[in-house]
């Protein structure tokens, strides 16, 4: 029997439906009784992204989870992250695409008008890692100062490639906060510097040839091999106002190539890097 578009799109807009009214919290009795999602594609093994996915965009959950789907990521970190966005991001990636991850989350704010919830209870902000493998060792870190609005760093270790590796997922201060950023870089690479084999993503809110980074360029290489404190090359910027601000920071590792890839779901663009760790 062959149905009409018309059809196929009702059929996809009652699955979403369905998902939405069953929710999150039905994760573990999720496919009882019916065959599991086949994945749009397999998890790709050696391959991080780093995405700020915007609040209070106020964007898709559903086509945030299209977008990171389409790629594949063994390891997610994600910015500017509501706890209750990223459940459903990642309910959404298993139920819709067939791809299951664990998830780590780097709280550092709870807000209600940004994450919802009660003013009792308000939704966690900050960090998360979703990581294809399961993660050990958790640590979130909130920095001293956070400058405007209260940063950290979420540290997780996990496997890529088949190798394990420490994944720190961060977002610094805000523009015009140098002084502070510099401070927030050197707390995280303290503790980077006591790693050989490590992964900084996140959204540092400098360009590469920022003072403020000094400190992580000491310590490692963005994937992008154009972006580098003194390059005169064509780095490729992450954000719609055409800045380099999010970074794939490799240490005891090498980049194999990557890609930055614009969104209309948030202000900053996905990036990705396939990494080689042997």
């Amino acid at each position: 029997m062959v149905f009409g578009r018309g059809t196929r799109l009702l059929a996809g807009a009652m699955t979403v439906a369905c998902v939405v009214l069953v929710g999150p919290s039905a994760r573990n009795g999720a496919h009882a009784g019916s065959a599991p999602v086949e994945p749009d594609r397999d998890i790709v093994a050696n391959r991080v992204m780093t995405w700020n996915i915007c609040n209070p965009c106020k964007a898709s959950d559903v086509g945030k989870a299209a977008e990171i789907a389409a790629y594949a990521p063994q390891v997610i970190g994600l910015q500017e992250a509501c706890v209750r966005d990223v459940e459903w991001i990642r309910e959404y990636l298993e139920r819709l695409h067939g791809l299951v991850y664990h998830v780590s989350y780097g709280s550092v704010l709870h807000n209600w008008n940004r994450c919802g919830g009660v003013p009792w209870s308000p939704g966690g902000y900050g960090q998360a890692i979703l990581s294809a493998a399961p993660m050990t060792d958790r640590v979130n870190v909130e920095y001293p100062d956070g400058g405007s609005e209260d940063r950290g760093y979420l540290a997780v270790t996990t496997s890529v490639d088949g190798q394990p590796v420490r994944v720190f997922n961060t977002h610094l201060a805000q523009r015009r906060q140098e002084t502070v950023r510099a401070d927030q870089v050197g707390v995280l690479a303290e503790e980077v510097a006591r790693h050989e084999r490590a992964i900084v993503i996140g959204d540092f809110n400098a360009v590469p040839d920022a003072s403020e980074l000094t400190g992580m360029w000491a310590l490692a290489e963005d994937t992008d091999p154009e972006c580098r404190p003194a390059s005169t090359g064509a780095c490729k910027t992450t954000t719609d106002w055409q800045s380099k601000f999010d970074y794939v920071f490799l240490r005891g590792a090498t980049s194999l190539g990557h890609r930055v890839h614009p969104s209309e779901y948030s202000d900053h663009d996905m990036l990705y890097a396939d990494v080689d760790l042997t």
